[in-house]
């Protein structure tokens, strides 16, 4: 594949939304927001991932490869981290057995509210800042905090450089499709 191969690819980039995220008017914001199609598709790991058409009708897929993992604020990570741990750290798991990177992205949050216990959850602030670090040490995972409102973007930046990266190694011969 030629670098106008990887740039036309590029152009055709779509979200895959995991079939279990719920369709409500945030999650439409949010769509919105990406400024590419949407395809609902059940994924392995993650929230969010994409897929790029290639010449002769071939799809590329980082559904194995890389994810977005959406949490709507510090409470929910906690919820994560404690009640559904088992369930979190399985899915996780599953990322690093696929050798895939995975991004956690938590809105309207920041390291800084963790640090001073700012989220309701009965969890301490110094057990959900080492949760998060282990998280980062044992699963390879990228952790991203922002606004509610930049959360589209964000999904859609971190993937469509994901893609990026990985076209061009393929262009040049060194990943595979």
């Amino acid at each position: 594949m030629h670098i106008v191969d990887t740039e036309d690819a590029l152009k055709t980039m779509h979200i895959i939304a995991d079939t279990r995220e719920q369709d409500t008017n945030r999650a439409r914001r949010r769509y919105a927001a990406f400024g590419c199609p949407v395809d609902r598709a059940k994924l392995d790991f993650g929230d969010y991932s994409a897929l790029f058409y290639l010449p002769d009708n071939k799809v590329f897929t980082l559904a194995d490869k890389a994810s977005v993992e959406r949490k709507m604020n510090l409470d929910e990570l906690c919820m994560c981290f404690c009640q559904a741990r088992k369930r979190f750290t399985r899915e996780f798991e599953r990322a690093k057995a696929a050798g895939a990177r995975i991004y956690l992205l938590v809105e309207g949050a920041s390291w800084e509210d963790a640090y001073a216990g700012k989220y309701r959850s009965q969890m301490s602030p110094e057990a959900l800042v080492a949760s998060m670090t282990a998280w980062m040490a044992r699963y390879d995972c990228h952790i991203i905090m922002c606004d509610e409102e930049t959360t589209g973007r964000l999904i859609r930046d971190i993937l469509y450089r994901e893609g990026k990266e990985r076209l061009m190694k393929m262009a040049e011969g060194s990943e595979d499709g």
